[in-house]
């Protein structure tokens, strides 16, 4: 009798979470800003370049062990990166669209997890500085337990996005004052 009621509690609850990711949205989107002393050509050479993420990026600080191969054409449209960690899981990005000195959209795909985002860096000029504005949004599709990655995609990834956008900061700015 006991274990009929601890059954029916686990299947309960096993339903709660199941009905709430179904509730949840599947989309999602995390947004961060920073301003840059430097000019947008300087720190757009950082991003169009997939190699270049290398310095600025913290995935790849995390695990320097990270193996990863680029193809296609370097610093444009179609150029792809590949990678495999085993802290950081594996992936790939392949560059969609550039807009000179202006934005930058990418996409990501992650294979074991079966999901991925798309990805803008914008640069904006303002009074004398560069504003960088880094999106990534997706969808994770029907599965109710992706739902509640999208719900907490934002506390997952906006520190890292932010950490990100403050090494590019620091290497623009760094760069600029060399001039």
């Amino acid at each position: 009798m006991m274990f009929k009621k601890i059954g029916l509690g686990v299947v309960a609850v096993l339903l709660f979470f199941i009905l709430v990711g179904w509730i949840l949205p599947s989309e999602f989107k995390v947004v961060r800003t920073i301003r840059i002393d430097a000019p947008a050509d300087i720190i757009f050479n950082h991003v169009k370049d997939l190699r270049q993420w290398q310095n600025w990026g913290v995935w790849f600080k995390r695990d320097p062990n990270m193996q990863v191969s680029y193809a296609g054409p370097e610093s444009a449209v179609g150029m792809k990166s590949s990678w495999q960690s085993e802290t950081q899981g594996d992936g790939e990005m392949e560059v969609v669209a550039i807009e000179k000195d202006q934005r930058f959209i990418y996409t990501l795909t992650f294979p074991d997890m079966g999901m991925g985002s798309t990805g803008e860096i914008t640069l904006r000029d303002k009074e004398g500085e560069t504003v960088v504005i880094w999106h990534d949004y997706g969808d994770v599709g029907g599965n109710p337990f992706l739902h509640y990655v999208a719900f907490f995609m934002d506390r997952m990834i906006g520190e890292d996005l932010q950490m990100g956008l403050e090494n590019l900061k620091v290497i623009s700015e760094a760069e600029f004052q060399r001039m």
